[in-house]
């Protein structure tokens, strides 16, 4: 990191209810200025038992392995990027570097550089988000819980959500699907046993007991995301059902899948013997219900 010594003077902190949202798909330091990886001098020390903990930090658990590998840097280099904190009344409250305030107090320092700006509740978990997303830090269940998050507290639609964060609102889509999984199968995701690719695959089962069996499957002989997925279509197709009736069923998996990668949400597909049949879109919250409104009126060339 350059010598914050020699960089330009710090400049004013924006209101942040003035400031460019879309400023966020393009990082941290845009959505604060200052508070990008090459920070401006304007740094303070402040003490590190005067400043708590993000109460809206996205991520859930700290690795231990990492932890130690920065204090050991820390001890040799000292704390080379400051943190972001916003004051409250009793001190001060991280908005993002939390594993280097954690590090840092490990390591025995009694102050720790940080840039300190007023920021409300989104804009502080907005900034959290952002910094952990660039530094590919949360796993898929934190992103996803951290994107209900900015859902419900502050009423974001999947596009908002997807422009805050910098991506794109099928990638928002896709990650909020996680939550509909079973909680052992969250749980198996979060603690990394299996990969984001599986979790996928797996939501394909309607049958939870079935979606649980193949999950046990995969974690118990290691499949791979594509032997999960082949596992996931077959449990699908009971196994004495004549060979036609397995190639429709492959079929109407196939349609349900590109359902679900236009629509960016869950999509079950029931087709009848006579060929009628009915279409269930999932949606969690009023506005994904609008969100969707808007997708299905547009593609049919909107209201008339």
């Amino acid at each position: 990191m350059a010598d914050t010594e020699r960089q330009a003077p710090e400049r004013q902190t924006p209101d942040p209810a003035h400031s460019p949202r879309r400023a966020l798909g393009r990082g941290l330091g845009a959505l604060i200025p200052g508070a990008g990886p090459d920070a401006p001098a304007g740094a303070v020390e402040l003490p590190i038992d005067k400043i708590r903990p993000n109460r809206l930090q996205p991520r859930v658990g700290f690795d231990p392995e990492s932890l130690a590998e920065m204090e050991t840097s820390i001890r040799e280099h000292g704390v080379l990027q400051p943190v972001l904190v916003r004051p409250t009344p009793d001190g001060y409250e991280l908005i993002a570097g939390e594993r280097r305030w954690r590090a840092a107090a490990t390591a025995g320092l009694r102050t720790v550089p940080a840039l300190v700006r007023n920021l409300d509740d989104r804009g502080a978990l907005e900034a959290a988000l952002v910094e952990n997303l660039q530094r590919e830090n949360l796993n898929p269940m934190e992103r996803a819980t951290a994107y209900r998050r900015l859902q419900d507290e502050f009423h974001l639609t999947q596009e908002a959500v997807a422009r805050r964060v910098g991506r794109s609102q099928p990638s928002v889509a896709n990650t909020l699907r996680l939550l509909g999984l079973p909680p052992e199968v969250q749980a198996s995701l979060m603690a990394g046993r299996i990969t984001e690719g599986h979790a996928r695959a797996l939501l394909a089962i309607e049958d939870p007991r079935r979606l649980l069996s193949v999950w046990k499957e995969v974690e118990a002989k290691g499949l791979s995301v594509r032997e999960t997925e082949s596992r996931a279509r077959t449990r699908t197709i009971s196994r004495g059902i004549a060979p036609r009736a397995r190639q429709e069923a492959r079929e109407i998996s196939i349609i349900q899948q590109r359902l679900q990668d236009a629509l960016g949400t869950q999509v079950r597909l029931r087709v009848r013997q006579n060929g009628s049949g009915e279409i269930a879109i999932a949606f969690y919250t009023p506005a994904d219900l609008e969100r969707l409104l808007d997708a299905l009126t547009r593609r049919e060339g909107g209201p008339r």
